[in-house]
């Protein structure tokens, strides 16, 4: 296991509300030892957002945000763009990549994994998401979170507006 790195930075905007048109899905969470863990704890309610990831079409400007993270180094870069409704809660988890470790043939080299999650619109009341047990709220539209892969985070929609975000990963 990798020590656990979390990162906030700014990314100028450069898109505009394409996003919110994108046919996203209800996918179910994929680690059931989690969903089982939450359930015990008390949590009842929907534990995933809906998402539009590259295998649905992705907004015209999502290139920018690829040759963003390529500049950065890094390699077989994939977007999903993240929808939080009212009510929708993900408890304090890490991400397991199933797919991108077998899309890339990563077995093993899991730590060179990356992942960062880019606030696509100003916070609004109820929004939360926190990192290695740090809250972030307040955000601006371009404000982003980067972490190691098995980083402990976790994110709520409790407002009645949509919560917008972008996941991208990656591996240096």
């Amino acid at each position: 296991m990798a020590t656990p790195e979390f990162i906030k930075y700014h990314i100028p905007v450069f898109w505009d509300d394409e996003f919110k048109r994108l046919d996203y899905v209800n996918e179910p969470f994929n680690d059931p030892v989690n969903l089982d863990l939450w359930i015990s704890q008390g949590y009842a309610n929907q534990f995933t957002g809906d998402m539009c990831d590259m295998r649905s079409p992705q907004p015209r400007w999502n290139k920018t945000f690829v040759d963003i993270y390529t500049e950065l180094r890094w390699r077989d870069i994939g977007t999903s763009y993240y929808r939080m409704n009212t009510g929708t809660i993900l408890p304090v988890h890490g991400d397991l990549y199933l797919r991108y470790v077998e899309l890339f043939g990563l077995q093993g080299q899991e730590h060179r994994i990356r992942r960062v999650v880019v606030f696509l619109e100003d916070w609004k009341s109820g929004h939360y998401f926190e990192g290695m047990g740090n809250p972030v709220t307040q955000w601006l539209a371009g404000d982003a979170v980067e972490w190691d892969y098995d980083t402990p985070h976790m994110a709520a929609n409790l407002g009645i507006e949509p919560r917008y975000t972008l996941q991208i990963t990656g591996h240096v």
